[in-house]
This record gives C-alpha cells, structure tokens and sequence, in this order.
C-alpha cells in the first residue's frame, strides 16, 4: 500500500529521513544487514514500512525502514521484521550450502548460542527436580514425573532454555523445510500454537542435553523470532527404536509429516542397524561379529518380516545417497521438484535404486568377502555410486548450471530463449520417463557384456557382481555417445516430444523406431547399442 507520508516529502526531505534512518539502522540494510553506502546505493534505496499498513502500521517515520530495493523488492514476508528474520536463515542455508545440506535444529541453535549445556536433574517420587545452575539460576524446580499409559515413558514438562537444547538428527533427520516461513509469521503475530516440542534425556548419566525429536520446525521458528526458552515435553529414558519407527511411520503410513523420501530412506537404514545390534546382544554375540545374514534378521524378527526387508533396502539406497563422494548429489532435489536441480529424489528412486538393487534378502552372511572386497551388498553400492559418477561427470558437472534452472525451459523455447546446449541436454535427459528408459539400456549393456564373455549371472542381482573395466568403458561411451545425440537439443522438438510430461513407454518408443508414438520424427535412425557403446 502505498505510503501518503512519503508522497508528501520534497526532495530534500526524503533524503533527510534516508540519512536519519541510515543512522538509526547504524548504516544497516533492515532486512540483510548488510551495509548501506548512501553513494554507492544512491538509486537501489527503499524506505518501507516495517509493520504493513493493510494490518495497522502507521503510516510516518517511526513505522519507516530503510533497505537495499533488490532486498525490498524480494521479501519472503509483507512484515519487515519477519522478512528479517527469514533472510538470516536465507543466510544459513547458503552457507550449509556448501556442505550438500540444508539448516535443522541443531544448526539454528548453535547459531543462537543453543545446545551446549547438560541438565542436572534427578528422580524423586513422582517428581522431576532439576537447575539451570549453568545459567546462574540455581534454583531448584520441580514439577510432576508424569508416566505415559500406552508406551509406559515416563515424561515431564519444562519451559527449558535453549542453552539446553539439542536436536537429535538421528531419530529425526530431517531439514528445516520451507513451511518455517508461514510459520515464523504465525508465531510473529502471536497466534500460539497447540504442538509442543518432543525430546528424551537420560538419567543414568546424571546429567544429559535435552534432545528435541519431533515438533523441531514450530521450535525453530520461535527461536528464529528470539525466543530464549521453549516449553518441551521430555521422556525420561525412552526406547530409542520406539521413537525411530514413530518418527518413521509418522512420515510414511500415517502421512503426518511431509517426509522427503530420502529422510525416510535414512530412517529406515537407522533401524536397519538398531535391528542388528539387537539381534546381536539378544543372540550373544559380539558387535563385530556379523557372521549372519539378512535372511537370518526376518526370520528372527517374525511377523516384522517387510518391515526388516524395507530397513535393508534402504540401507543402501541411503548409503549411496549420502557418500561424500557422490557427485550426482549436487544436481538431486531432496525436497521434491524444485526449479534449480534437474533431478528430484523420486525420480532417483524409481530409476537408479529400483533397477540396480537386487531386492530380496541375501542368504550370504553379511560380512561375506567384505576383505576381498567381493562382498554383495557393497559391490552392489559401490557400483551404483561409481555409475552415478560416471553419469555426473559425463552429463552435469560443469554443464548444467543450477543458476538457470529448470523452470518452464521447454516453453520459454518455444518464446524464443536460448540456453546453453550442454544444459539443454542435462535437463532433457533428466526428466524422468526419458532417463528411466536410458537406464535401461545401461542395464541390458552390462547384461549384454556378460553374456558375452560366458558369465552365467542371476539377472536381478546384476549391479553385486563385479563390473571389470571393459564394462564400464562400455558404459561410459554409450552414456557419451547418447549425450551427443543431436535432438537433445533440438528446440523444435520443445513443442512436441519434449512438451509435457509424458509415459515411459512414450520414449520406449521414440528410441526403439525414431519416431513418437504420433509418428514425429525425432531420432534420425532408432537406438543402436552396439553402435552407441565403440
């Protein structure tokens, strides 16, 4: 809404409030806080209201705010304050950025000054006593040691600072998502809400951090607003697998929380191990030992037999997936489809992990030829990573620019813009029906090479037998010599074969006979492997 106040001002007024701001601000921008040079910015300055006139903020200096107009123009939030607040996480994200991941809790409270601080507290009765001596408050509180009647915790509440908080990635893995936005501007105009942080500590060390597992984007939120303490519901002692499978289920069956796939990947791997190290104490065996397999661990956690199944499959979707070393990470959205990345996790999903992981249970101990590294789980991990590599190196690394994006590439075409040719390709080659059949084909290469050479394989198990150099050369010509395939970039096709998304079996059939399924033209002759891999 625009400002009648600063419609008034001559010239020589407006830039008297600039200055009288740019000193109240300590020459600050309001929302980045970055510096504001009076020169230099001379013509990119905006005076904006800091609280909204459409939700009652006065319209004179006292309600004003000066702010770089780039910084203005694109605020998360009407409310300057909030569009603050959101820019320092903006800030966050950036720099955990260049550690492949996104802010959580823990982050946000090490920020803040969170998270480095043990509770001291005891069991009375039916009473919880602890202090904030850390703090200099030594007083001694007490309050209600409450037992929870299905799951048998015991728990108490506290209004705890955050000094004492931690987050627990493990049971909770999950990123600070972008719902912290509408958040952030819920708790802003002091609507409370009903959710109060979950966490666990344990009372056989006397003294323990408060690890908050659930309800961390409502508790970053209020700490991103500065707020000191948090009121949490604490479990004393609880089964650490029983938080794990609630989270998990929370996120999957239950469809409480919007998981990414990828966090429910790496939760069921956490119970993959949890179910290992049980079954290990629970047979007397020692934690090295690992002489069993993964049959042995369904057929000894009956009636769970696809829960354990799913744990072990996930196991190595999640390790492939988090290898440091794992070049294809930087061009995968974990959060779904976004505009940057070509790649979303899904799509990772039912491509790479669904073809190339074997997914029944192994009979073979697990630790089998893991010295001789002929072991099948991890050959079979190794080289899926080792073909994603190829992949990144061959279609993505240094090729496609995450500054451009992805958004609305095929009609953007079709109005005239151009982009990058080796772009262009890394986006066409990446929607998901497209590399879904290219995939394929990688599958029926290796199959192919075998066959050759008088290997005799079981075919699911493809990606657990070793892959000697021949074979990965081959690969890596076919997945070089398909790249440079002419109507990749072809931007009349961005109105036909590369408009919309379309069905696997539309690009089975483009690569098989060269032609749609409406008869156009795309390819000049059908897909040869054996061409494709000299």
């Amino acid at each position: 809404m625009a400002s009648l106040y600063l419609n008034r001002l001559n010239p020589e007024q407006r830039q008297q409030l600039i200055q009288q701001l740019h000193e109240a601000q300590h020459g600050h921008c309001f929302i980045c806080e970055q510096d504001v040079d009076l020169v230099v910015h001379k013509d990119e300055i905006d005076i904006d209201h800091v609280v909204p006139l459409k939700v009652g903020g006065k319209d004179d200096p006292s309600n004003f705010a000066l702010t770089h107009a780039s910084c203005n123009r694109s605020k998360q939030a009407s409310n300057l304050e909030v569009a603050r607040v959101l820019q320092r996480f903006a800030r966050l994200k950036e720099q955990l950025a260049e550690e492949n991941r996104a802010p959580n809790l823990g982050d946000l409270l090490k920020r803040e000054g969170g998270g480095n601080q043990a509770l001291g507290f005891k069991l009375e009765g039916d009473e919880v006593v602890y202090s904030f001596s850390a703090l200099g408050d030594n007083t001694l509180y007490r309050v209600p040691n409450y037992k929870d009647e299905l799951s048998g915790f015991r728990y108490f509440f506290a209004k705890v600072p955050i000094e004492y908080l931690a987050h627990d990635a493990r049971i909770n893995p999950r990123a600070i998502g972008a719902n912290i936005s509408k958040l952030v501007e819920e708790f802003h105009q002091g609507r409370p809400q009903l959710h109060v942080p979950l966490a666990w500590i344990a009372s056989t060390e006397g003294k323990s951090a408060i690890h908050i597992f659930d309800g961390q984007h409502k508790a970053a939120a209020q700490i991103l607003l500065g707020v000191k303490r948090l009121p949490v519901r604490v479990f004393i002692d609880p089964d650490p697998e029983t938080l794990i499978t609630a989270n998990t289920n929370a996120g999957t069956t239950l469809k409480q929380v919007a998981f990414d796939k990828s966090v429910q990947r790496h939760l069921g791997s956490t119970l993959y191990w949890d179910r290992i190290d049980r079954f290990q104490k629970e047979t007397s065996r020692q934690e090295e030992d690992l002489s069993f397999s993964e049959r042995d661990l369904v057929s000894y956690y009956k009636g769970q037999s696809r829960e354990i199944k799913r744990y072990i499959l996930d196991s190595v979707r999640d390790w492939v997936t988090s290898h440091p070393d794992n070049r294809l990470r930087d061009f995968i959205d974990f959060g779904g489809r976004g505009k940057e990345r070509p790649l979303s996790y899904s799509t990772i999903d039912k491509t790479f992990y669904s073809f190339f992981i074997y997914q029944e249970v192994l009979e073979t101990p697990i630790n089998w030829r893991f010295e001789e590294g002929e072991n099948a789980r991890e050959l079979e991990k190794s080289q899926i990573l080792a073909l994603m590599n190829l992949i990144a190196d061959e279609i993505y690394v240094g090729k496609f620019d995450p500054e451009v994006g992805t958004d609305k590439i095929e009609s953007r075409l079709q109005k005239g813009e151009d982009f990058a040719f080796p772009h262009l390709r890394a986006f066409r080659m990446s929607k998901e029906e497209i590399l879904y059949n290219w995939l394929r084909y990688v599958q029926q290469i290796a199959k192919m090479y075998f066959i050759s050479t008088g290997k005799p394989i079981v075919e699911e198990k493809l990606f657990q037998y070793h892959f000697p150099e021949q074979l990965w050369e081959n690969i890596r010509h076919f997945v070089r010599n398909l790249a440079a395939l002419p109507f990749w970039v072809n931007r009349d096709l961005s109105a036909t074969a590369f408009g919309g998304k379309q069905v696997n079996n539309y690009w089975q059939t483009v690569f098989e006979s060269g032609k749609t399924p409406q008869g156009v033209q795309v390819l000049a002759q059908p897909l040869n492997l054996i061409e494709l891999i000299k």
